[in-house]
């Protein structure tokens, strides 16, 4: 009887094993191991980005960090309160600040981030960062009295500005990965990575950041690593090697604050700029700088949330914000390299003779000269020299008539419109930086669409009028009623002072310091249209090195004849009679002889634009320079001075 039962219990033993390992033995084996095993990630350490010389302009630091171990805390009677207590005071920080640290956030009772740990349970938790090394070895030198408690060195991005070059609009900055980043990488990025969040850190995140590794550890049934299984090591990132000169870098940005800083000793406003080098044979940026500018390194190990509405906010010149690419500007005289080759496509002859009256009556309303006085009847290159703008008014006069005036269809083709789209005005130039405008190119079908767009709010404006502006200014705010009436009415017509602003880079026309840039130097080169890159390419742990080959992104609408002839007119901008020349004064022309325009942009309600774009040498041309100084008043006091100081730096440095 008793073998009987013996055998039966045994033969239900073998058959509820059988049971669990042929049919249901996947599942429980599987929870087995999810039980007693975890996967901790191993952090790949992001890679550089260094300058043409290899010089690094982002680089990583470390910070000390205190760690305990999460079975150090739970072994405690008082869940190791005693111990953090006692860490605290060795460091001489608060016990709570450390204390909430040892708390997982979203777990019960823990504080709001970044006051709980936001890492992985199954690692060592880092309770202090950022404590001096000295202090913080004491404690792993009492073992006894500091029980699980250990000293790492955590990564921290750094920015060591070689030769004093900022470049942080260029570099941008890294934050940690949120919810929807980590969730969306299909594992490859976790709680703990940081991730681009501007400029080249963005752009080239996936090479920089690397790729992570693993370590599988066995954890008691408390959740406390007991060992490791296996380790897969994490790839780092790659440095991103680009074609900045960090020592033309920093020359580039302090010309760019001297026009700031002169501009307001004249009583100008001066609230931003840009200035930016451009490799006219390969569309490389070289050097830009934006202002207002800020410190990278403030977001390198967290930033405040006052410090980042601080760098956002308008009332502070909202120093994130790039110049280079983000912001757009009325081209000004600068825009004239564009209008000449329009004009002769319409038929203008370069050998005629042309009227520079001081104004010109165009659809009843007078417009001025700006930046030069009457010269009677002159050539374009004295146009071009001088800067006139009512020979280009008669000019973009006579087309607005030919076209059909008021009633050109809205697709009708513009030689001047059509020129300026074919040297990239109006789209992105495609640079390798996040944030990038296309700019405004206001032709009929854009003037058509913003009629329609802003209608309502127009024909309100038009009915109520301005009473804050009122309350302030009551002729301005005259003005605007009397504006927004008019555009009620008929906002979609492309008048003629539409096109004779347009010809001489002012009205609704707007562009980006990068796309003046990308003009110049197709006018330098002969008409290729450039991708701007900043990056050269990326360099492995092993020193292999990937290249990113200049990429053409079209060819400018620009006759040779034309072209010779604008830059003849050019080089004589900026010697003794041009518009330039008092800010080239004692420049070594007869071995680096450089051209370039003027521009002094008119914006209703601010101080004018200050421009000034050129190339350089005239006889091999390498380089295009730009700068732009908002509400900066004369280009040719303000950012001619500036692209001066920038060209005498390219010779300096034997560039």
């Amino acid at each position: 009887m008793v073998i009987a039962l013996m055998t039966s219990l045994f033969a239900l033993l073998v058959t509820r094993l059988g049971q669990v390992q042929l049919v249901q033995g996947p599942a429980p084996v599987s929870a087995a191991t999810a039980v007693n095993t975890r996967t901790v990630t191993e952090h790949a350490l992001r890679g550089r980005i260094l300058d043409r010389a290899g010089k690094p302009l982002a680089d990583n630091t470390f910070t000390t960090a205190v760690t305990v171990e999460r079975g150090a805390l739970l072994d405690a009677d008082d869940q190791g309160r005693q111990l953090v207590a006692a860490v605290a005071q060795a460091l001489g920080l608060p016990f709570e600040q450390l204390w909430s640290k040892t708390m997982l956030c979203g777990t019960k009772g823990a504080p709001k981030a970044p006051a709980c740990f936001n890492g992985s349970p199954y690692v060592p938790i880092p309770i202090a960062t950022g404590v001096d090394a000295r202090r913080a070895l004491t404690l792993v030198e009492q073992p006894e009295k500091f029980p699980g408690v250990g000293v790492v060195a955590e990564p921290l991005r750094d920015h060591p500005a070689p030769d004093h070059a900022n470049g942080a609009h260029l570099l941008g900055h890294v934050a940690r990965a949120g919810a929807e980043e980590v969730s969306g990488s299909s594992g490859r990025i976790d709680p703990d990575d940081v991730v681009g969040r501007s400029g080249l850190e963005e752009q080239y995140d996936t090479v920089l950041r690397g790729t992570n590794g693993a370590s599988v550890v066995s954890i008691d049934p408390r959740g406390i690593v007991t060992g490791t299984l296996s380790v897969t090591a994490p790839v780092n990132g790659r440095d991103v090697v680009t074609h900045l000169d960090a020592r033309l870098q920093a020359r580039t940005e302090a010309a760019l604050a001297s026009a700031v800083a002169k501009a307001r000793a004249d009583k100008q406003r001066a609230d931003s700029g840009a200035a930016v080098v451009v490799d006219v044979t390969n569309g490389a940026v070289v050097a830009a700088a934006s202002y207002p500018a800020y410190d990278p390194n403030v977001f390198s190990d967290g930033i405040s949330a006052a410090t980042l509405a601080r760098l956002s906010s308008p009332a502070s010149g909202a120093p994130l914000r790039s110049r280079l690419t983000s912001e757009t500007f009325p081209p000004a005289s600068t825009f004239k390299v564009i209008s000449v080759p329009a004009a002769v496509h319409d038929g203008a002859s370069l050998d005629g003779r042309y009227d520079c009256s001081p104004n010109l009556t165009v659809g009843g309303r007078v417009f001025n000269n700006y930046e030069s006085r009457g010269y009677g009847p002159i050539d374009l290159h004295q146009t071009l020299v001088v800067s006139c703008d009512t020979v280009f008014y008669r000019f973009a006069y006579s087309s607005w008539k030919r076209l059909g005036g008021l009633a050109a269809s809205p697709t009708v083709d513009d030689p001047f419109v059509t020129m300026a789209k074919s040297f990239g005005i109006g789209r992105r130039t495609g640079v390798d930086l996040p944030g990038e405008s296309a700019g405004r190119l206001p032709d009929r079908a854009w003037k058509e669409a913003n009629w329609l767009a802003t209608k309502n709010v127009t024909c309100k404006r038009a009915a109520t009028g301005y009473p804050q502006v009122a309350k302030t200014d009551p002729a301005r705010a005259a003005y605007l009623r009397s504006l927004a009436a008019e555009n009620c009415r008929s906002g979609y017509q492309y008048r003629p002072g539409d096109a004779v602003n347009f010809s001489i880079g002012q009205g609704d026309l707007a562009v980006t310091p990068l796309q003046m840039a990308g003009v110049y130097s197709a006018v330098a080169n002969g008409g290729t249209l450039w991708q701007p890159q900043v990056a050269a390419g990326y360099r492995s742990a092993d020193g292999a090195v990937t290249s990113i080959a200049p990429k053409k992104m079209g060819t400018a609408a620009l006759r040779p004849d034309v072209g010779a002839y604008v830059r003849s007119a050019l080089a004589d901008v900026t010697r003794p009679g041009g518009s330039a020349g008092g800010a080239f004064v004692g420049f070594p022309h007869d071995r680096y002889p450089v051209a370039g325009k003027t521009g002094t942009g008119e914006v209703f309600g601010q101080q004018a634009t200050a421009w000034f774009a050129g190339y350089g040498p005239t006889t091999a041309p390498k380089y295009a320079v730009v700068v732009v100084v908002s509400q900066g008043g004369s280009g040719s006091k303000v950012a001619a001075p500036a692209v001066r100081q920038v060209f005498d730096g390219i010779l300096e440095l034997g560039l």
